[in-house]
């Protein structure tokens, strides 16, 4: 009875937390960890132990590029992840990109150094009765790839940094996949506000140290940089 009790207590917390094991590319959604370097989590889908931790990159289970492939995008196109089985927490969903340093290419490089930058951030909608999320819930979640960076070999990085528990240092819960990405067309402007993984946040960030019950909050900034647009 007592090792039951522990199963069903460990299922509980595996369904309670997510990965984001598969790439949306378009209108095609691929197999688990075919474009996406397997993470850590893969069994436990737990968070990463901590936005300072080197598994904050891309949270790999190993290194190299865990035999994922990489997918040939245009810029522009639509791409994402699934999240297995959805997320079931609170908290602002990111999205950053990385271009591979010549010699290197998407599945061979490891992504270090300040070279990441934010092509997307969803925060709360913030109304009188408290905060709602748009992306708790949700078992996709995409954006656009700017149609103005250079072709070339780029990770793809999600983040969602579930909040729920986030009132005092180090209570935020980060989930965090990287996609091997190869992008066509594009264009000549070049990326700005760049940041590294870990090194971008602390543990006591604003976005990151906060009770988004109570009181309820009045505004929200989201940890990182600034958006990159064209």
């Amino acid at each position: 009875m007592q090792m039951l009790a522990g199963l069903l207590a460990f299922a509980s917390i595996a369904q309670a937390h997510y990965t984001f094991p598969a790439l949306i590319a378009g209108s095609a959604t691929t197999s688990k960890w075919e474009y996406v370097r397997k993470t850590t989590n893969y069994q436990s889908n737990g968070p990463v132990p901590s936005v300072t931790s080197d598994q904050f990159r891309c949270y790999q289970l190993a290194t190299g590029n865990e035999g994922a492939k990489t997918m040939t995008v245009a810029a522009g196109d639509t791409v994402g992840f699934t999240a297995d089985a959805s997320v079931s927490h609170p908290g602002v969903l990111q999205f950053y990109m990385a271009k591979a340093p010549a010699g290197q290419t998407a599945d061979s490089w490891d992504g270090s150094g300040a070279v990441w930058f934010k092509i997307f951030s969803q925060g709360p909608n913030i109304g009188p009765s408290g905060l709602t999320w748009p992306s708790q819930g949700a078992s996709r979640v995409t954006t656009k790839i700017p149609s103005c960076i250079p072709a070339g070999d780029y990770l793809l990085r999600v983040e969602h940094i579930a909040l729920h528990s986030a009132s005092a240092a180090g209570g935020a819960q980060p989930y965090v996949s990287c996609a091997q990405l190869k992008v066509t067309g594009g264009g000549s402007k070049t990326p700005t506000n760049l940041v590294s993984f870990p090194g971008a946040y602390q543990p006591t960030d604003p976005g990151l140290m906060i009770n988004i019950y109570y009181p309820v909050p009045t505004s929200y900034t989201p940890p990182g940089p600034p958006v990159f647009t064209c």
